[in-house]
Order: C-alpha cells, then sequence, then structure tokens
C-alpha cells in the first residue's frame, strides 16, 4: 500500500510539473506571430509581408514570414509547422480562397486566431477577421477612367489574376459594370495571366497575335499591367493600346507619370497588414470581439494624381 501511495504521489507531481510546463510553453508561444504570405514574387506582397512583421515586432511579438509560393500544397505544409510549433495567431494572404479554407479551420480547431489580409476566404466563421481591399469599388472606378480614356468603341482585352482568388473576379465585375454598359466596346480576349509580371507579358504576346486593333487592356493588378506594357512595347504599339493596373506599385506610379500607362487603384498594403497585427494583438491580450470582414477603400491613381501619392 506503501508503494502504491508512494508511485500514486510521484505520478501526480509529475503530471502537474508536465502542466506548468506546458502552461509556461504555450505562453512563450502566445508571443510569436506567423505571416503566411500567397508569394513573395511581387513586390506588393513583399511590402504586405515585411509591413505586417514589422508591426508585430513593435507590439513585442517574435514574428516569422512564410512563403506559400501560390501553392496551396505549400499552404498547407506551412499550417502543418505553425499549429505543432503553437504560434500565437496567423497573420494569412491565402492562396485559395476556397482551398485555403481548410487550413484556416485547423488553425480555429488549434486555438490559434487568424486574420486575412487582402484576399479573402470563402467561409463566413472560420477565420476571426478579414481586412479586405473594397476591390469591387476600386474597379468600378477604374472601368470609368477606361471609357473616358479609349472611348465607347473598340477592342479590348483583359488579363485576369488567378481564377482561385475571389479579388480576380471582384476586381473582373467591378470593372464590367462600367464598361459592359457600353456596347461598342467589345472584349475579344480574357486570359488569366497569374497575376505575374512574366506570364502577363507571355500572354499578351500571344493576345497581340490575334487581335492587333486593340485600344486597350484592363489588367488584375500592376504586375501585369507592367508585363502587357513590355509586350505592346515590343510590338510597336505603346502609343496605340491604354493600359490599366491595379495595385499602387511604385513602377506603375512611375509608368503613369511617364505617360506609359493610364491608370491604377492604389490599395494600401500596410495599413491592412498592420491592422491585422494590431487585432491579433488585442485577441490575445484578451478583446476577442471583431467584425467578420472589414472593407478598405481603394483610390484610382491617374496622371492627374499621381504626384498626391508617396512611395
Amino acid at each position: 500500500m506503501f508503494r502504491r501511495l508512494f508511485l500514486w504521489l510521484m505520478l501526480s507531481a509529475t503530471l502537474l510539473f508536465s502542466a506548468g510546463c506546458a502552461e509556461r510553453s504555450k505562453a512563450t508561444d502566445r508571443k510569436r506571430m506567423a505571416v503566411v504570405i500567397s508569394t513573395l514574387n511581387n513586390p506588393w506582397f513583399v511590402l504586405l509581408a515585411e509591413s505586417a512583421k514589422a508591426r508585430a515586432e513593435e507590439l513585442g511579438y517574435e514574428a516569422v514570414i512564410f512563403d506559400s509560393q501560390n501553392n496551396s500544397s505549400k499552404e498547407t505544409e506551412h499550417f502543418d509547422n505553425i499549429i505543432a510549433a503553437g504560434y500565437g495567431a496567423i497573420l494569412f494572404n491565402p492562396t485559395d480562397a476556397d482551398g485555403s479554407v481548410v487550413n484556416v479551420k485547423r488553425a480555429k480547431e488549434a486555438e490559434i486566431p487568424v486574420f486575412c489580409m487582402d484576399r479573402e476566404i470563402n467561409a463566413r466563421d472560420v477565420a476571426t477577421c478579414q481586412i479586405l481591399s473594397d476591390n469591387y469599388s476600386g474597379c468600378v472606378a477604374i472601368g470609368k477612367e477606361f471609357v473616358r480614356t479609349v472611348g465607347r468603341e473598340g477592342n479590348y482585352a483583359e488579363l485576369l489574376g488567378l481564377v482561385g482568388d475571389n479579388n480576380t473576379w471582384n476586381r473582373s465585375r467591378g470593372f464590367h459594370t462600367v464598361v459592359d454598359r457600353f456596347s461598342g466596346l467589345k472584349m475579344v480576349a480574357q486570359q488569366s495571366a497569374d497575376f505575374d509580371r512574366n506570364t502577363a507579358m507571355m500572354v499578351m504576346e500571344s493576345i497581340l497575335q490575334a487581335h492587333g486593333d486593340l485600344v486597350g487592356v484592363f489588367c488584375g493588378n500592376d504586375a501585369m499591367a507592367m508585363g502587357a506594357y513590355q509586350a505592346i512595347l515590343a510590338a510597336g504599339k505603346a502609343d496605340k493600346i491604354k493600359i490599366f493596373g491595379f495595385d499602387g506599385e511604385r513602377d506603375v506610379l512611375n509608368a503613369i507619370r511617364d505617360g506609359k500607362i493610364v491608370a491604377t487603384g492604389m490599395q494600401s498594403p500596410v495599413l491592412m497588414a498592420r491592422t491585422a497585427a494590431e487585432f491579433a494583438h488585442r485577441y490575445l491580450t484578451g478583446d476577442q470581439n471583431f467584425p467578420k470582414k472589414i472593407p478598405i477603400a481603394v483610390q484610382a491613381v491617374t496622371r492627374s494624381n499621381v504626384d498626391q501619392y508617396n512611395e
């Protein structure tokens, strides 16, 4: 009986010690934030990632950036590692509106809050909060600028981003809400270039071979706008085809100043990233009441107002 009592006391002490270590480990882990980004092969997303990391560190957290390389499997691998390591929160830029839902669900089950930045997932009750550009309204403004610039007649093309990203379709719908009202404007090509500059250049080269009479091209982001410009310039049509982008990248702002690109939509990656980090900090310090979505306004930038925007 004495031996049983001794063993029971030893086991109890071990369990209490282990529980205490686990609690200390959990408290330490809550001081880490993971910044998971769809791709770092784009200056805009680099700015988003670095801004989120910097704000998290200002708030006293260790922050680590994970690059999903626009690959859903890579994103899942990141979530596996983040959940196993017990990070306190995830600042998340998804690769796919549908495919990324399962990863966020797994984080929620592990009691790790997820704050989406710029891109959303197609689930309302999974992410703690989604902080998103108002892509639709921003591209309504771009559509108006398109009609003002190219007129009410002519053939045009559209370069779409990633087909699994809601931003792609929100931007396209906003643009078409305006442009489709003018029957003289004909979309003769609509192809995905994956939000990538080099892919956009190749896609644009192919479109120009079939449609050399374009009056304009609407690109779902600025990287694609720059790729399209390279192809159009090489074809000797830079003075005939008007180019429109979306994001507010520095290269495109300079191109607008130089008259190479007509307009872009100015997003606020720094604001979205900093807000996500601040919300995560609030969550981890006891305030867990957040709206499910927060829209961030987008401004149309043209040659007439480009000098108002600094880098």
